[in-house]
């Protein structure tokens, strides 16, 4: 039997992934990529799987939801969460990378790959229905492509607005006022910390609020709809004086040593900080820090004026000021099968934060699974589903008309979703304790997939299996 050509448009996240997956299976790829000929509002290189807001994939302990889906990934031998591993930087009990060396790495890994064809050019309209397509264009997918999949599903694609944080050198942060510390001491001080006192604060709300904002291109901004886990740091300020102190600026936790100790025994309190603006690597060196939580659509001269009252950030010099873009998304449950293909055309499929998942590894595991089905189709075999007790088969299946059918709440409003505990079936005897009820999950999702990926790997030629190296 002759093998089809697999044609995977974007190479982000999830089609990155796509493209490793179905290449190591030996079928032969075609990987779109419209950067840097045409390139977006939130990019800045025409480099694979450029992290356009955070650098930090969550939590790396398994026994939280990111976590568990990171180290599922790592089952399947993901890419992206190799090259994740590969150019970690400290992130306390999260995995962060140098996003710049990241991409280079997933650039030329893919590049250099024998089965992989790299095409740089705008993909205007679908393939031909011969073709078996992974549509992994996330949600920055161009206007011209937007408008052809809603004449294909027939539904107009959803949106919301998403920002980004501004990034600064670090040797410009005043090292006098700035110090390194992580919550509650937890592992290595990850983070550097600049310290408010009530004044300080309330001047700094003050000035976020009145702030000039940029202008959004694509309507006026009243009609915009904002991600409710990504808000911009001047929409936060506006919802309440202290919103900002028990969000992104929240000081428990956290303690310089230079001050003393942090429980005046005379007075009987603890001190603390009345907020504090975090600072995370970017890069292992530490010459580049974003700014924790600061995603903003100011102006980009309101941001260096406003920024810079941020004790220990009076002289910051800014690498990238933080920008707001569009993100449209599918209305996926009623579109998409668990398997991610489309249900109007079995060859046609969806990855990524295109389909309504949030986050980093969840567009991974998007690209995997297309990945992996797009194999099976090319190679004459029936296409898959991950079980329901994994990360990946929970989020898969609230992704698609799974979701709409265990539901069937079809007033319900479907909105983009990252991994959660309460997206898994429940255990079969109930844990009241915490984390021993996450323990369970972790265990029930490894011994789930163990199983799925012998009968995967019974699908594929010997030569072609999942843990197989390229």
């Amino acid at each position: 039997m002759i093998e089809k050509e697999v044609i995977i448009i974007g190479a982000g996240l999830a089609g990155s992934e796509a493209a490793w997956q179905v290449a190591n299976f030996g079928v032969p790829v075609k990987l779109v990529e419209m950067r840097p000929l045409k390139s977006t509002p939130a990019h800045h290189t025409g480099e694979f799987g450029e992290l356009v807001c955070s650098n930090s994939f969550g939590a790396l302990s398994p026994d939280r939801a990111a976590g568990l889906l990171q180290q599922e990934l790592r089952v399947f031998n993901s890419l992206i969460v190799n090259k994740a591993d590969e150019f970690s930087v400290p992130a306390g009990g999260a995995l962060a990378v140098d996003r710049s060396k990241f991409s280079s790495a997933l650039t030329e890994v893919l590049s250099n790959h024998p089965l992989i064809e790299i095409k740089r050019f705008e993909q205007l309209d679908f393939p031909s229905k011969e073709n078996i397509t992974i549509l992994a264009t996330g949600p920055l997918t161009s206007d011209e492509l937007s408008y052809k999949i809603q004449d294909f599903t027939g539904i107009d694609a959803c949106h919301f607005f998403d920002a980004a944080s501004p990034i600064i050198y670090g040797d410009t942060i005043d090292q006098e006022i700035v110090f390194k510390a992580s919550r509650y001491d937890k592992g290595d001080p990850a983070y550097l910390n600049c310290p408010m006192d009530k004044n300080n604060y309330i001047q700094f709300r003050n000035e976020l609020i009145k702030g000039e904002q940029a202008i959004l291109k694509d309507f006026e901004k009243e009609s915009a709809k904002f991600f409710e886990a990504c808000l911009p740091i001047e929409e936060i300020a506006r919802r309440g004086v202290d919103t900002m102190r028990f969000g992104p600026l929240k000081s428990i936790g956290l303690w310089n040593p230079k001050w003393g100790d942090l429980y005046d025994k005379e007075n009987r309190i603890k001190k603390r900080p009345h907020a504090i603006v975090q600072l995370r690597k970017e890069d292992l060196e530490g010459k580049l820090l974003n700014m924790v939580g600061f995603q903003t659509n100011l102006k980009w001269s309101e941001q260096k004026r406003i920024f810079r009252m941020i004790p220990g950030l009076k002289n910051a010099e800014f690498v990238r000021f933080g920008v707001m873009h569009r993100n449209t998304f599918l209305e996926s449950p009623k579109l998409l099968l668990p398997t991610l293909q489309f249900m109007k055309r079995e060859n046609l499929f969806a990855a990524g934060q295109l389909t309504g998942t949030e986050g980093y590894a969840a567009a991974a595991a998007g690209g995997l699974l297309a990945g992996i089905n797009a194999s099976l189709l090319a190679k004459g075999k029936k296409t898959v589903s991950f079980p329901s007790e994994s990360m990946i088969g929970s989020l898969m299946n609230f992704i698609s008309n799974r979701n709409k059918i265990m539901s069937n709440q079809k007033k319900s409003k479907f909105q983009p979703m990252p991994a959660s505990f309460g997206l898994v079936p429940e255990l079969n005897n109930r844990i009241k304790d915490k984390r021993l009820r996450y323990k369970a999950y972790q265990e029930r999702s490894t011994e789930a997939l163990n199983g799925f990926k012998k009968i995967l790997d019974s699908y594929f030629e010997k030569d072609h299996t999942l843990l197989e190296i390229y």
